[in-house]
C-alpha cells in the first residue's frame, strides 16, 4: 500500500494547506504531516524533496509520484479511495462539488487579497468594497441551494474547499445571508477545522496578516477553560495522541492531565473538545 507525506505552511494563515489536510484527515486517509513556514528562512529547504513543486500544499507518494496543487490532490485521492467520500457517489451531486471546487480554485480574487485566513484573529467589522460584497453575493447564491447542512450531501471536497471561505466569514464578519451564516457555522463546529486552527494557535503568530480593525474573540464554539500546568501526576500514564509516556502536563476542571509533549499538551489546551483521543480520558473518571 502507498504512503504519503502531505507538505503544508501555516495553519493559522495557510488557506490551501487547509484544503489540503482535509483532503487527508476529513476522510480518514492516513498521512504523514510535515510543515514549513512562509516568509521564514528555510521555506525553499523544505520544498526541495518535493520537487517540482513551488507551494504547499504538496504530497510526495510512496509509489514517486508528486502531487503539487489541492484538486491534484484530492482528485487523485479520490481515484485511489473511492471508497473514503471525497466526492458524492450520486452522479449528480458530485458533478456540482466539482463545479463549486473549480470555482473556488480559481476565483474569488478580491476575498482573498482584502481578508487572507487568520484564525488567530476575528475583527468586529470590515470595510467591504463593491467588487468584494459582489463575490460574497455569488457565495450566498453558490450555497443557498445546499442538499443539507453541506453543499452536496454528506461532508465532501467541495465543503473543504469553502472551509477557508467560511474561516475568512467568520473572521472579518463579512455581510452573508442568515443561511450563509449556518454554514458557516457548520465548518467553525466541524472537529478537523477546530483541530487544524489548535494547531496553529501553538505557533508564534505572523504580523504581515494582521489587520487595523477593530478586533473581537473569535466566534467559533466556547472553548473549554484549560492551562498548562508545569508537573503532574496525571490520571494518564501516557498520551492520548502517542501512546508514549507523559511529560508536560494540563490542568481542565480541576483534573490533571497529560501528554508527550508540548504540541500534544497545547493543541488539546486550545480547544480540547475538538480532539476525540483526548475527550474519551476527559469522560473517563480516574
Amino acid at each position: 500500500m502507498n504512503t504519503y507525506d502531505l507538505l503544508i505552511g501555516d495553519r493559522s494563515y495557510s488557506s490551501w494547506s487547509l484544503r489540503g489536510w482535509l483532503a487527508f484527515r476529513a476522510f480518514g486517509i492516513p498521512v504523514n504531516i510535515h510543515t514549513t513556514r512562509f516568509y521564514q528562512d528555510g521555506f525553499q529547504d523544505d520544498l526541495r524533496p518535493y520537487y517540482p513543486a513551488k507551494t504547499v500544499p504538496v504530497v510526495k507518494c510512496s509509489d514517486g509520484s508528486i502531487w503539487t496543487d489541492s484538486v491534484a490532490i484530492y482528485e487523485e485521492l479520490h481515484s485511489r479511495h473511492p471508497e473514503a467520500g471525497l466526492l458524492p457517489s450520486n452522479p449528480v451531486h458530485r458533478a456540482k462539488a466539482r463545479s463549486l471546487i473549480a470555482e473556488m480554485h480559481a476565483g474569488f480574487g478580491t476575498l482573498r487579497s482584502d481578508c487572507p485566513m487568520n484564525t488567530r484573529t476575528a475583527y468586529r467589522e470590515t470595510p467591504v468594497s463593491d467588487m468584494l460584497m459582489a463575490e460574497l453575493a455569488r457565495l450566498d447564491m453558490l450555497w443557498s441551494d445546499r442538499q443539507g447542512p453541506w453543499l452536496c450531501g454528506d461532508y465532501s471536497m467541495a465543503d473543504a474547499f469553502y472551509a477557508p471561505v467560511a474561516a475568512r466569514i467568520a473572521a472579518y464578519a463579512l455581510p452573508v445571508s442568515p443561511s450563509s451564516l449556518d454554514y458557516v457555522e457548520q465548518h467553525l463546529q466541524h472537529a478537523e477545522f477546530r483541530q487544524f486552527r489548535a494547531m496553529g494557535l501553538t505557533q508564534e503568530p505572523q504580523g504581515f496578516y494582521v489587520r487595523d480593525h477593530p478586533t473581537k474573540p473569535w466566534p467559533g464554539p466556547t472553548i473549554m477553560n484549560a492551562k498548562a500546568v508545569a508537573s503532574g501526576p496525571s490520571e494518564n500514564a501516557t498520551c492520548p495522541y502517542s501512546g508514549d509516556p507523559v511529560t508536560h502536563f494540563m490542568e481542565l476542571d480541576g483534573r490533571i492531565f497529560g501528554f508527550c509533549n508540548a504540541f500534544c499538551r497545547d493543541k488539546t489546551l486550545y480547544d480540547a473538545a475538538a480532539w476525540p483521543q483526548f475527550m474519551t480520558i476527559f469522560n473517563t473518571r480516574a
